[in-house]
């Protein structure tokens, strides 16, 4: 079957302002995209993958190059540009209106001149729809009532409903379950079995080589190559991925002399419109292990690492039980307690929070003052020490490879990965015994995300238990020893990770018991 090119993107070069020098997100990138066929568009993080995609869909404009949709140069404005050239993309962030229905946000927008909008002409297209690519979608379901999944169904279908030809995709299963993505992925196989063309943004390459049949790698906004899926395989996908050869493997250790460090018994936690965010968690955390927990987007891992941390007010009857690791030590009950009267009581307990610069440091601070943010009331005197904060951010710096003219500078200026290393060295360098983290590898390129998660394989071997919030399986597959799984703020299983598999965590995260 012959290949008919969908679009021609020809020297694409995108570039944005900044204080010290202009960033340059695409260099000169070309790309075709063809119908009847999936492209998975790879790299890391920051790679300029999105970007580029977003140009094709009209939310930013070229500062220089060529587009041809058809083989006919076009000039895409705007979002009406797009669609009027049958261009749809489905974003991270879904843009619906959550108090509406399934169909109302399907036609929402649309120009139908004087027409009204006959709602049941809607649900037989909808129907139309799901019946031809595989679809399930309620026209009349309320977008709040909705899963993820559902929610991303949704938006698909009203790219269809406007006439996508060429559909995008940006990160299209970051917070989907295994079947969950499966079913995404037939869907995909039946659209370009339909002609359709489909391009995938993407960094996971398991999900490449699943999905796709031509593959194009962006690294630091540079065209690297394009492959043919068949032809290729992940560790040459890597090294495109890195600009070098590279082997990337966690290296996890196995768990020895285990010590119970935390305990959590019926742990229930409301938001402050008093919706029930964690509801009777019960489990123990071993000194030596490393801990995951799994669930879908909001099942309440955020609540749970601020509960124990002493951030959430937490229902009668929790007890979160801290047990020292020193010899004859007697537990301490810490629900209730404010973070500042869990560090005075001695204990220590670091926290990498999601929000790294909202909650885990301050970003017109410089890296030494951050350092300082964990230790400032030390102090004896009216003054403050500034030579261990000092001395803690070159160790950081040095040891952790963080890319930074200074350790002066404002950690708001640093990349997301730097930014992350400094973080995670400031709570490693208390000498905690328990380790939280939260997605401490999101937005991360791979190189940094390896970085972080043999670090966290380090503190194992140094007795510390590591709680591990984490959204790709993969991962928490390979890193953890068990893995908690949460669902709807419940726990609905704690399994091996080295004998479970991905389609059984994938049941637990959507099925209570």
């Amino acid at each position: 079957m012959s290949i008919k090119n969908a679009v021609r993107m020809v020297d694409i070069t995108k570039t944005f302002a900044a204080k010290a020098a202009k960033v340059v997100a695409n260099n000169k990138v070309c790309l075709d995209i063809n119908y009847g066929e999936v492209l998975a568009l790879l790299g890391e993080n920051g790679s300029g993958k999105t970007t580029l995609m977003n140009m094709l869909s009209g939310i930013y404009a070229p500062d220089s190059g060529d587009i041809y949709v058809n083989g006919k140069h076009v000039t895409i404005n705007n979002p009406s540009d797009a669609f009027a050239l049958h261009i749809g993309m489905i974003h991270q962030h879904f843009k619906l209106v959550e108090v509406m229905t399934a169909a109302e946000n399907i036609i929402l927008g649309l120009d139908e001149g004087n027409k009204l909008i006959d709602l049941k002409n809607v649900h037989t297209r909808v129907k139309d729809f799901c019946d031809r690519y595989g679809f399930v979608v309620n026209p009349d379901k309320k977008v709040y009532d909705m899963s993820v999944s559902e929610k991303q169904t949704l938006e698909i279908v009203k790219q269809l409903y406007r006439g996508a030809d060429i559909l995008i995709l940006d990160e299209p299963t970051a917070v989907l379950t295994p079947q969950e993505t499966q079913k995404l992925f037939a869907v995909l196989r039946n659209m370009k079995a339909d002609g359709k063309a489909v391009v995938i943004i993407t960094h996971k390459l398991h999900e490449v080589m699943d999905i796709s049949d031509r593959v194009v790698v962006l690294l630091k906004g540079n065209y690297v190559g394009e492959l043919m899926t068949k032809d290729t395989n992940p560790q040459e996908l890597t090294n495109m991925m890195v600009g070098r050869p590279t082997t990337l493997n966690i290296d996890r250790s196995k768990p020895e002399n285990l010590r119970k460090c935390l305990e959590v018994k019926n742990l229930s936690v409301k938001d402050i419109y008093g919706v029930l965010k964690l509801k009777d968690v019960n489990f123990t955390c071993y000194g030596g292990e490393v801990l995951g927990v799994a669930g879908i987007s909001g099942s309440g891992q955020r609540e749970l690492l601020e509960a124990i941390a002493g951030l959430e007010k937490l229902e009668p009857g929790a007890e979160i039980l801290y047990t020292p690791n020193t010899p004859g030590a007697q537990e301490e009950n810490l629900a209730g307690m404010s973070p500042v009267r869990i560090k005075n009581m001695g204990i220590s307990l670091a926290f990498v929070p999601e929000d790294r610069l909202g909650m885990g440091l301050v970003g017109n601070m410089d890296i030494a003052e951050n350092m300082m943010l964990k230790s400032y009331k030390d102090g004896s005197g009216p003054l403050l020490d500034l030579k261990k904060p000092k001395a803690l951010a070159e160790k950081v710096v040095k040891e952790l490879e963080v890319l930074t003219p200074s350790i002066h500078t404002p950690v708001r200026r640093l990349s997301g990965g730097n930014i992350q290393k400094v973080l995670v060295g400031r709570e490693i360098e208390q000498h905690p015994s328990l380790i939280m983290t939260a997605y401490a590898v999101r937005g991360l390129d791979i190189n940094t995300s390896y970085t972080i998660y043999n670090l966290m394989d380090e503190q194992k071997q140094k007795g510390v238990a590591v709680l591990f919030v984490g959204e790709d399986l993969d991962v928490l597959l390979e890193l953890c020893d068990r893995i908690l799984v949460l669902c709807a703020g419940q726990v609905s299983g704690i399994v091996d990770a080295r004998k479970t598999t991905k389609e059984e965590v994938g049941l637990l995260m959507t099925h209570l018991g």
